[in-house]
């Protein structure tokens, strides 16, 4: 077997290793954060190993062409959501130089949620950040008030080599207080892996 055939085969070898132990690591990682509270999720990786995420059992993946990145709805509340959009940064930048929690928030209303012109009205409930494994969150609260129902979103944001990663759970306003405890703790799982 010659040189450089015998190097490839060991890359590969070596990428193999590495995925396998980044499942593990996540597995153990995803248990470990979230104890005996993850009962009742199950766990959603991305496909170049880079982040994951937990999401509630009985939720289904649905493809989406231009749009977020990952999307799940529940089967029996279909009306409930998670989206991962994934943003590039003009710049490489931290999440801090966008703004304060609050001014996220506010402008990802104004861009994203209600811009002008879309008939929606939204108010930012609660905005603060948090540390976790090294990166900066800004975790968003949000009532939604559309013209057959209010909605309630809770969102969290965060910055990692480039990107702005937006993962978002939203419901109609009557379900809320049942589905808070279980939306705060997807959204509080979402991790970098590499």
């Amino acid at each position: 077997m010659d040189k450089g055939l015998r190097l490839l085969l060991m890359v590969n070898l070596l990428r193999l290793a590495r995925h396998s132990f980044l499942a593990a690591v996540l597995a153990l990682l995803l248990v470990g954060c979230n104890g005996n509270s993850s009962a009742g999720l199950n766990a959603f990786q991305s496909p170049d190993g880079r982040y994951a995420f937990f999401y509630p059992t009985g939720w289904s993946r649905v493809a989406v062409s231009g749009g977020p990145q990952v999307v799940f709805h529940d089967l029996i509340n279909s009306d409930e959501t998670l989206s991962l959009v994934v943003s590039e940064l003009e710049e490489n930048s931290d999440l801090t130089k966008l703004g304060s929690p609050e001014a996220v928030g506010d402008r990802l209303i104004n861009e994203v949620i209600a811009p002008e012109g879309s008939g929606r009205e939204v108010e930012l409930l609660q905005a603060r950040d948090r540390e976790s494994n090294g990166h900066e969150f800004y975790d968003l609260e949000y009532l939604v008030r559309l013209q057959e129902r209010d909605r309630h979103e809770f969102a969290t944001v965060v910055v990692d080599r480039g990107y702005l990663y937006t993962l978002a759970m939203s419901t109609n306003e009557d379900r809320w207080p049942k589905v808070k405890n279980l939306f705060a703790k997807v959204i509080e799982s979402f991790r970098f892996l590499i």
